[in-house]
């Protein structure tokens, strides 16, 4: 007893700490602009010249883009290369919106001309964004140019050097028909004031670096520097998506979502305390261990943290108790079978291992495909999920097993198994009840008439094609192009008014609607520029007093998205039937594969039945639910393996065996399958009831793929592997696991047992 109670509360002090130390990192977590509002935009990048675009192109973009960000004030950015023309720029928290894209989308136009306002050269000959202060003969500050075309300078600055008034002028931004060095002449080189920042002469032609000399102080030149290097950009950007989002937008979202995932928390906690008593209690404790390390290590890489990565983190807690249901249930078999605490308990956690190991590494290979062809939130959920199924691994198979453990050693629960895992003592004296818990749900015969589960599937399916056929999909502006505009006011708006609101601005609308009663959006069918889009933003916020979130997708992206998405599911389904081919066998992985099919093609049909938007992140909500449905399959074809391996010797004799197999099977592990599934709906659930409506139509897509993912694991996915194993009847199969008798061994009282 007294090592029980020290254990308990070193146990719960550690949780304490953990929660203590949780606040300075949750504070200093990266936050996604979804979350606190900001800009997001996507460059396609080119040649301001027509030439190739190399490497050494696109960095130099980056680094450019990077310094005119720093006079934004923005502590925090976001800057990725994407692809070979591409950058994202992600600034959360940015409060001028429209003064970052106007600096963003400047014109990289540090040009080189002569007095008479002619085209001489660009910044292409110039090693971009590498000019720097040097020190001229006179040990006087001066600006060196670092020159990378030597051959084009050359060719200038010895045309140059024979002109009647030989100077080479350095304009930042200059516009033709505004901008003339006849106008600029006397403020030239006026850094605070004038775009014409140097005028230079030029005595000889020059075919290496050089030096701008004058009578600069430090300051001055260093200035200098910073103009040039701003301005040094060799390549122009096409904004090709954008998204614009509220300060306000994004602080409700977090605050949403934060709460949703609370709930969420606390209700797995006491669903597990209610199922698995003392043990469920110390496993609910170990999520916290598991958020705070999952929030750790996201912070640790620098991880920007956005509204699918939370519901990622919280889908990932779900997966997470998996592990523990998974142990807890063998655990309780062990000891209805007659065994004593701790060798049921040692007995349970081996049997789990392999089926536990074998369900994560199969949703990790969705989690890494999603990551390396995701893209932006996409991306973020995948980093979230990857991290949270190591932490899974370590926090939920390794760290609370050892604790559980550790409250087992003491011996306090060796006659309260009740208040340890739910095990009646008085159950186990009986053996009826004993035999009940050991083979339970007798009367459930799931291979009666199964054709009628296939029969149910295929109705949905067949009525979402025919919405499909006669409606299309509703896309949202990922896979369609256009804009979405979402307004979040302080005050009630309807539709109507928004129509009204639509027809005077002469908006081309695919759709306005109500979200709820202070939240609309409307789908355009045109994608706008900056220059359409800003004004949008300025007439809803100041109309309604609203915070507005206006996101933009070209045809572009949209295409590039579109073969993303079918690639990421056609590699997915490649890597799990490879993977459950290795390691069960191949009739195993068609029937998963079939199973995963089923799954998808239910929340398709769902969703078009329904007309809810599919966007890139319902795309992620697909991917995951493959994960997570062959997580589910994996553990029953794992129970089915077992019973094949032990009790029948690796050989199925008849067709009425094989049917028995299944039924024996499915019903050892309908409980767990129905109690995982339950567990997560309830965080999924208070995220659709408390959670962000951003995040709203992916939430719902991760409830319907759960439903249809138990209900394909127990009732489809078993059915196809009957069919497909019909023909080895008879045969010896090979199903890759050897499984040990563990009942064999020789108990001795005070020894072993």
């Amino acid at each position: 007893m007294k090592k029980f109670i020290i254990r308990l509360l070193l146990f719960i002090g550690i949780i304490i700490v953990i929660g203590f130390f949780s606040v300075p990192i949750l504070k200093d977590t990266k936050f996604g602009l979804d979350l606190q509002g900001g800009f997001e935009v996507l460059y396609e990048i080119s040649p301001i010249e027509g030439d190739k675009l190399t490497a050494d192109m696109l960095n130099a973009t980056h680094k450019t883009i990077s310094r005119r960000i720093d006079v934004l004030g923005v502590s925090e950015p976001d800057i990725i290369i994407e692809g070979d023309n591409r950058i994202r720029v992600k600034l959360a928290g940015v409060k001028d919106v429209k003064q970052a894209r106007d600096i963003l989308s400047k014109a990289a136009t540090l040009t080189f001309r002569d007095t008479n306002d002619n085209l001489l050269m660009t910044s292409s000959v110039l090693k971009g964004g590498n000019a720097k202060v040097t020190s001229d003969s006179k040990g006087q500050p001066a600006v060196l140019l670092p020159v990378v075309d030597v051959e084009k300078f050359y060719q200038v600055t010895n045309k140059v050097k024979d002109m009647n008034d030989n100077r080479i002028v350095i304009w930042l931004d200059y516009v033709e028909g505004e901008d003339s060095f006849l106008k600029e002449a006397n403020n030239c080189g006026n850094l605070t004031t004038s775009k014409c920042l140097s005028a230079a002469y030029v005595d000889q032609a020059f075919a290496s670096d050089v030096t701008i000399e004058g009578n600069f102080q430090k300051e001055e030149a260093s200035l200098l520097v910073e103009l040039i290097n701003s301005g040094s950009l060799p390549t122009k950007l096409t904004e090709i998506s954008s998204r614009m989002v509220g300060a306000s937008f994004g602080e409700e979202s977090l605050s949403k979502t934060s709460l949703a995932g609370l709930i969420g928390v606390i209700l797995i906690i006491a669903c597990l305390t209610y199922f698995y008593r003392f043990a469920g209690f110390i496993a609910g404790l170990g999520i916290i261990i598991y958020t705070f390390l999952t929030f750790l290590v996201f912070w640790s890489i620098g991880g920007v943290l956005t509204l699918p990565g939370i519901a990622s983190l919280i889908l990932g807690i779900g997966m997470a108790v998996d592990a523990n249901i998974l142990s807890f249930e063998r655990i309780k078999e062990e000891l209805y079978k007659g065994n004593s605490l701790k060798r049921a308990y040692k007995a349970g956690n081996e049997s789990s291992f392999r089926t536990i190991m074998d369900a994560n590494i199969t949703t990790l290979l969705v989690a890494i495909i999603l990551f390396f062809l995701g893209e932006s939130s996409v991306k973020g959920f995948a980093t979230m999920l990857i991290i949270s199924i190591f932490i899974t691994i370590i926090v939920m198979v390794f760290v609370i097993k050892y604790i559980i453990e550790l409250f087992v050693k003491t011996d306090f629960f060796d006659k309260r198994l009740n208040l340890f895992i739910g095990v009646k003592e008085s159950d186990l004296k009986d053996k009826k009840i004993k035999e009940s818990k050991l083979n339970p749900y007798k009367s459930l015969d799931f291979m009666h008439k199964p054709n009628r589960y296939v029969l149910i599937s295929a109705s949905i399916i067949l009525t979402g094609l025919i919405f499909i056929i006669m409606s299309g999909l509703n896309l949202g502006i990922d896979y369609r192009g256009g804009t979405n505009i979402t307004i979040l006011s302080s005050n009630n708006i309807n539709s109507k008014e928004i129509k009204e609101d639509a027809e005077v601005l002469k908006l081309d609308y695919n759709e306005i609607n109500n979200i709820n009663d202070n939240t609309a959006y409307i789908k355009l069918n045109d994608v706008l520029t900056k220059e359409e889009s800003e004004p949008l933003n300025k007439y809803f916020t100041d109309k309604y007093d609203a915070s507005v979130d206006i996101g933009v997708v070209s045809n572009i992206v949209k295409k590039e998205l579109t073969k993303n998405a079918i690639i990421a599911v056609v590699l997915s389904l490649i890597g799990m039937i490879i993977y459950v081919s290795f390691r069960f066998r191949f009739t195993f992985a068609i029937a998963s594969i079939s199973a995963l099919l089923h799954d998808v093609l239910i929340m398709f049909a769902i969703f078009a039945i329904f007309r809810l938007e599919i966007d890139v992140i319902y795309i992620a909500a697909v991917l995951a639910i493959i994960g997570y449905s062959v997580n589910d399959t994996i553990v029953i074809f794992d129970r089915i393996r077992e019973t094949v391996t032990l009790k029948h010797k690796n050989i199925i004799p008849n067709k009425e065996v094989l049917k028995s197999i299944l039924n024996e099977s499915l019903r050892a592990v309908l409980k767990r399958s129905i109690l995982i599934t339950v567990t997560v709906l309830l965080a999924v659930i208070s995220l659709i009831i408390f959670g962000s409506v951003e995040i709203l139509n992916f939430n719902i897509a991760i409830l319907i793929g759960l439903i249809a993912g138990v209900y394909s694991s127990v009732l489809l996915a078993p059915y196809v592997w009957y069919l497909l194993e019909l023909r080895n009847i008879g045969k010896k199969v090979d199903l890759k696991e050897k499984y040990k008798d563990k009942y064999e061994e020789l108990v001795v009282k005070g020894i072993n047992d």
